[in-house]
């Protein structure tokens, strides 16, 4: 087990440092000479991490946005509901009851612009539902082509690095289907 472990903290430090040199604007073979590794390998690299960064989005778009949706929706509300408390007690003078009024204002202003952008994040999450399957496959098919382009000499380290990533989708496998049967859809 302890193997297994070293393994896969090898292949998310290289995967990090795949990750970070792109985002610095390394190109894929600057990226496998930096690395000493082959470019399939970065390429492979960058084909999961898309994919792990749509994952994330998408279950950003399910499991969180909705949550704080709601929490800003209920806190609009708390603070209508006192501002109105306050512009209908008799006792408070005009500058508070104004002061007041310009907050309920906001509130309906903000308020109206979280309802229009909830159509915006419903239909949002129906177009990640509808399209992530399509976009998480179309990487892996050109990564099967650049892979058969772009290097035709062996690499040995490779069979070592596809057991690895073999044994980590056998586990994100086994959370994925442990999360789908807790997730609480939302929309």
């Amino acid at each position: 087990m302890n193997s297994l472990s070293s393994s896969m903290n090898s292949l998310e430090w290289r995967r990090n440092k795949v990750q970070e040199l792109s985002s610095q604007g390394h190109s894929q073979p600057e990226i496998a000479r930096i690395l000493q590794i082959s470019q399939p390998t970065v390429n492979r690299d960058l084909v999961y991490l898309r994919k792990q960064a749509q994952e994330n989005l998408q279950r950003h778009i399910q499991e969180t946005l909705p949550h704080e949706y709601q929490k800003c929706m209920v806190g609009i509300n708390q603070v209508l509901k006192i501002g109105w408390d306050i512009v209908n007690n008799d006792s408070t003078n005009n500058n508070i009851r104004l002061q007041a009024l310009s907050l309920i204002n906001d509130c309906n202003k903000y308020k109206m612009d979280l309802t229009t952008n909830g159509i915006v994040i419903t239909d949002a999450i129906k177009f990640v539902q509808q399209n992530s399957k399509e976009k998480l496959k179309s990487p892996e098919k050109k990564e099967k082509y650049n892979n058969n382009k772009e290097s035709k000499e062996p690499n040995y380290n490779e069979d070592k690095e596809q057991q690895e990533e073999d044994q980590e989708k056998g586990i994100r496998e086994i959370s994925e289907s442990e999360a789908k049967a807790t997730t609480n859809q939302v929309f």
